[in-house]
Formats: C-alpha cells, structure tokens, sequence
C-alpha cells in the first residue's frame, strides 16, 4: 500500500568528508530547497537520526558504520542486527531499513539501510544508493506514523560513494531522486518500494550523468497535497 505525504517539514543534512560527493549534491540538489550541504563528518550533526549505509547482516565492521559504532558504542550494532533479524529473519535486503534508538541524546535514532548484501561490495553498477536513500526516507515515514515528530531532522552521508565505488555524481542524483520519492509518496511496502524504483530507473545507465529521474507513483495510487 502506497500512501501520499503527511508529514511534517524535515530538516535534511547532507555531510561528507569528500569534497567530490559534496560538489555533487550541490548540482544534484541545487534546485531543491530544505536542502543543508556541508562537507564533514556525521558525528558532527546534532540532528534526531542518522542514516548510515550498511550491508544485509548489519555488521558495522567498515566505512561509516565502522565510525558511527566506534562513537555509539558496540551496543548500536546488537540493536540494528536484533531489529534486522525480528523484522526481516537476520538478512536486511537493499531498499529496506530499520530504525533504532541509538542510546544518545542526539541522534536518537539510527536509521541502517543497505547499500550492499556483503562488505565492500561494488555497487556501482547498480541502483542501490537509490534503494537505499529512498528505504532510509520511508523508515522516517514509518517512525513518524508510530511516534509523531520523533525524527525532525536528519543526517546522511554519500552512500556506497567509498566503499561501494558509486561515482559522486550518480551517487548525489540517486540520493536526489531517493529523496524526492519521500517528498512525493510513502510505501507501505519495500517490495513495491523496490519494484517502482527499479522499473524505472532500469535504463539510467544510458542516460547522460546529469540526468536526474524523479519516481512516480504506481498505477492506481495518487498523491495527498
């Protein structure tokens, strides 16, 4: 089931040490407002949760997860992997996420959302950073339905842009295109979350690289002003 917005405004950062992804949300997003875009680290931002690319068994062993459970503390990852295995049998597929109560004043939450099934997996041939930006967006959704207003604001990184080797631009317009999707829709479901997403952008890899695909929604759901 698909839903339209309702939902709060929510404040977004976008924060990276790598000034290319920088550079590259700043033309993806530039004409989309609400928008914060700041080259530096995650820990950085006092915001309600953060969005931290992750693989299927959410083993924070690498990359941003290795960085965020260093600050948390080891027991961020008993939570994220005790919320992978009650909601999904212990295997989080890509354009799914979990969101779990970080144990820190701020971020409160932590959403983990896949970018890739195994460590250091290439996906740059791929539309994971769409799937997962956009599962990222919708476990906002869904924390918000269950407790209003908990996530105002929140922080994500360049997904798979180190360790999954997307390129900066194809990482910024497939955030872009992930994040207008939370703007435009609310799945219910992930597998009609994925389904949409990768029925239409199955063919953006022969689209110029500052193509930007906006999803629309399914046949026979509409969207709520």
């Amino acid at each position: 089931m698909a839903e339209g917005r309702a939902h709060s405004a929510l404040r977004v950062v976008l924060t990276d040490v790598d000034e290319g992804v920088v550079e590259a949300w700043r033309a993806a997003f530039a004409d989309t407002p609400g928008i914060e875009i700041r080259r530096g680290s995650i820990l950085d931002e006092d915001v309600d949760a953060w969005v931290t690319p992750t693989n299927s068994r959410g083993r924070m062993d690498g990359g941003v997860d290795a960085v965020i459970k260093r600050y948390l503390g080891a027991g961020i990852q008993l939570r994220v992997q005790r919320a992978i295995r009650d909601r999904f049998g212990g295997s989080l597929p890509v354009g799914s996420a979990v969101c779990v109560p970080s144990g820190a004043t701020l971020p409160r939450y932590l959403i983990s959302t896949p970018t890739m099934v195994q460590s250091s997996q290439n996906v740059s041939a791929t539309l994971n950073v769409a799937l997962a930006c956009a599962a990222a967006f919708q476990a906002v959704h869904r924390q918000n339905r269950k407790t209003p207003d908990s996530i105002r604001s929140v922080a994500l990184v360049g997904m798979g842009a180190r360790t999954g080797r997307v390129p900066a631009r194809a990482c910024a317009n497939l955030m872009w295109t992930g994040y207008t999707l939370f703007h435009d829709h609310w799945f219910e479901d992930d597998d009609e979350l994925r389904a949409t997403i990768t029925a239409q952008l199955a063919s953006i890899e022969q689209e110029p690289v500052e193509k930007r695909v906006r999803i629309m929604p399914p046949k026979g759901h509409s969207f709520r002003p």
